[in-house]
């Protein structure tokens, strides 16, 4: 599976003429290419060229002197095999900025309604153009709302555009926004529980907590957060019709006791956040009213709308504040 777009860099030196033997001449053969200028002009000293495949892929390629960077979702060709891939935040920022001002021109060209919401399309751009994944999450924002049920897909992706606004998880782009998927596959309900993280990190910031996302531990397992020194481990359970949990407390209180299972019994004391967000109005007041336990303390759980309310209870001493 093809993960996040990241850059290649090349230390060798390159021509107009090497580009055309070495990079077009291959993506002729095996898709059909044409190579052309680029639709912004590249940093100082640097030329560039677009390789726009037949069947839709796309590549980016800009070289001076000394090195050079590729980026596509794309077959890589040979000649480039053996070289590191970095993140936009690991190479020159004028490459970064020059890369992404492209790659976010033609996503806008492809997908104008996504483009709209220009901080989300920004921080999702690794799999919007990527390989495998840009089928899969641009069809997640445009068919599902960003995961919310019975939902205007305007009002469910200004709510994600709106807290990625806040800046929090920038310096996450990469870990966060790889969640989403890399894959040709489409997953509703895994896209959902990766964007419950997103729901999870707005209610923890909203109540003015400081957040770590994705914290690896010496058990081996991972969790999802930290906050300060506690750990809060996320699950989104699917709504009741789509398990065979046929109620909406027993869908919360079978996905609570999955976790406690695994992560949250190799780490006594972690926080359990339910993200009952897929539930639509009438399973969720049934949750709401009955505050079911679901055998784990502390445990938070709640439910995220598109307005940007968020109603949940709690039990047990969770040690950091909630905005309920």
């Amino acid at each position: 599976m093809a993960g996040p777009l990241r850059l290649r860099r090349s230390n060798e030196r390159w021509s107009e003429k090497r580009v055309r033997t070495d990079l077009l001449s291959p993506l002729q053969n095996t898709f059909g290419a044409t190579m052309n200028g680029p639709w912004f002009a590249p940093p100082e000293g640097w030329a560039a060229r677009r390789l726009e495949m037949d069947n839709g892929d796309l590549a980016l390629f800009c070289w001076n002197g000394q090195r050079a960077y590729w980026v596509g979702n794309t077959e890589t060709p040979e000649t480039l095999w053996r070289t590191e891939k970095y993140t936009f935040d690991e190479v020159p920022d004028e490459i970064s900025e020059w890369v992404q001002r492209e790659l976010f021109a033609q996503l806008e060209v492809e997908d104008p309604w996504l483009t709209e919401y220009e901080t989300l399309a920004h921080f999702f751009l690794p799999v919007f153009l990527s390989k495998d994944g840009r089928e899969s999450t641009r069809t997640f924002f445009r068919d599902h709302a960003g995961g919310f049920p019975d939902a205007d897909r305007a009002d469910g992706l200004a709510f994600y555009d709106d807290f990625l606004a806040t800046g929090e998880l920038d310096d996450y782009r990469y870990t966060m926004a790889s969640k989403l998927g890399t894959s040709e596959g489409f997953d509703l309900s895994r896209m959902r529980a990766t964007m419950g993280e997103f729901n999870v990190a707005k209610l923890l910031v909203d109540a003015g907590n400081d957040i770590r996302p994705e914290v690896e531990l010496d058990s081996g397992h991972s969790v999802d957060f930290r906050v300060e020194d506690t750990l809060v481990e996320v699950t989104r359970p699917r709504p009741p019709s789509r398990r065979q949990v046929d109620t909406a407390v027993g869908a919360v209180k079978a996905s609570g006791d999955a976790k406690t299972r695994d992560q949250l019994a190799a780490h006594p004391g972690a926080v359990l956040v339910v993200d009952c967000s897929s539930f639509p109005d009438d399973d969720w007041r049934r949750v709401y009213g009955e505050q079911p336990d679901v055998g784990y303390s502390p445990t938070i759980v709640f439910r995220a709308r598109p307005d940007g309310s968020m109603e949940g209870y709690a039990y047990g001493s969770v040690p950091f504040p909630l905005p309920f």
